[in-house]
C-alpha cells in the first residue's frame, strides 16, 4: 500500500458516542490504549457524532509526532450548521448542532476535507475514503474520486479508498477506477466471506490494499459465549447466524481460543488485507482487542473450521 498501516488499526467511530455517550477521558483513554499497544493507524469521519470523532481524536493525538502515525477519515457526507434542538438519529448520542447533507461532489469533497482538517487539528491525512456511496455510484465515481485523484497527484492526499458494507460496489471501483485501498465493512469475516470469490482476488491483482472492519459482524463475533440477541448488521441477529456463530465458537473452544480472538484476525490471512480496524471506546476494551489480536491461533483451528464448512475451505487464513 502507498501508506503503509498497522496491521492493528483504531476505529474511531464509538468516541464519536456510538450508540452510548463516552465521556472525553474515556475517549482519550481508549486513543492512548491503542498507542501503547502499538496502533499506528487511525480511522473516523465526519459522520461520527457529526464531528465529535475527529474532534476527540485530534486532541487525543495532538501530542504524538505526526509522522509517526497514519489517519484517514471520509467525504460524502458534509456537515452544516442546524438548529440544534433534539439528538442526532443516526446511531450517534449527540445533540444535533450539525447536519449531514450527502455531496460526493467536487466541491463537497474539497470542503468536507477542510472542515476534518480543522476538527483534527492536523494538516494533512494520509488516506481519503469516498464513504458509503451506494446509492451515489455516478457523482462518487464521476466527480468525488477525480477530486480526489488531483489531490492525490499534488501530494495533499496519500491514498485514496472507499468504505463500504457491501463489496459490490467496491469492486467496480476496483475495475474502473485507481483507487489505492477499500475499507470492506463485516463482508470477510469469521463468520461470511462473499468477498472472497472475485473481489479479493481482484484487489490483489490490481495491487489494491483492503482494511478489514466490522470483523464482529456488529457484535455477533464480539464475545467468547454468543448471545440469543446479538447484532448483525446493527440489527437482531437471524437465529441461523447466532447459531452458526455458536458452532465457530465451540470449535474456538476445543483449541483453546475465544471467538473474539479468532474473529480479529481471520482476515488478515488474506494477501490483499493489510489491517483490520477494531473500534474502541475505552481503554479497557482497547487492551482487550489487542489481547485478542495478540493471541497465538492454532492452524488445526483452521482446518477444523474448513473441515466442518464452518468457513469457505479456499480461504486463506493466518
Amino acid at each position: 500500500m502507498k501508506v503503509p498501516v498497522s496491521r492493528l488499526g483504531f476505529g474511531a467511530a464509538p468516541i464519536g458516542n456510538l450508540f452510548r455517550e463516552v465521556s472525553d477521558a474515556e475517549a482519550f483513554g481508549a486513543v492512548e490504549a491503542a498507542w501503547q499497544t502499538g496502533v499506528r493507524y487511525f480511522d473516523t469521519a465526519p459522520h461520527y457524532g457529526l464531528g465529535l470523532s475527529e474532534r476527540r481524536l485530534g486532541v487525543a493525538l495532538s501530542g504524538r509526532p505526526r509522522a509517526e502515525y497514519v489517519l484517514s477519515t471520509k467525504v460524502g457526507r458534509v456537515l452544516e450548521p442546524s438548529d440544534g434542538v433534539g439528538m442526532d438519529d443516526e446511531g450517534f448520542v449527540v445533540p444535533r448542532h450539525f447536519r449531514r447533507i450527502r455531496d460526493y461532489s467536487a466541491d463537497g469533497v474539497k470542503r468536507s476535507i477542510e472542515s476534518s482538517l480543522k476538527r483534527l487539528g492536523t494538516d494533512r491525512v494520509e488516506i481519503v475514503y469516498i464513504h458509503d456511496p451506494d446509492d451515489h455510484w455516478a457523482s462518487a465515481a464521476g466527480e468525488a474520486y477525480p477530486a480526489l485523484e488531483k489531490l492525490r497527484s499534488q501530494g495533499v492526499v496519500g491514498a485514496i479508498g472507499v468504505g463500504m458494507n457491501q463489496w459490490e460496489m467496491p469492486e467496480r471501483f476496483v475495475r474502473e477506477t485507481d483507487i489505492d485501498v477499500v475499507m470492506l465493512a463485516g463482508r470477510y469475516t469469521l463468520l461470511e466471506q462473499p468477498a472472497l470469490v472475485s473481489f479479493l482476488p481482484l484487489c490483489v491483482e490490481r495491487g489494491v490494499s483492503v482494511v478489514a472492519c466490522g470483523v464482529f459482524n456488529s457484535g455477533l463475533l464480539s464475545k467468547p459465549v454468543v448471545a440469543a440477541d446479538a447484532k448483525y448488521n446493527y440489527e437482531e441477529a437471524p437465529s441461523s447466524l447466532v447459531d452458526r456463530a455458536r458452532a465457530i465458537a465451540a470449535v474456538c473452544e476445543r483449541h483453546g481460543v475465544t471467538l473474539p480472538e479468532a474473529a480479529i484476525q481471520f482476515a488478515l490471512g488474506h494477501p490483499a488485507v493489510v489491517s483490520v480496524v477494531i473500534g474502541s471506546r475505552t481503554a479497557e476494551q482497547m487492551t482487550a482487542n489487542a489481547a485478542y489480536f495478540a493471541t497465538e491461533i492454532p492452524a488445526d483451528l483452521w482446518n477444523e473450521l474448513k473441515a466442518l464448512n464452518l468457513v469457505d475451505p479456499e480461504v486463506p487464513t493466518p
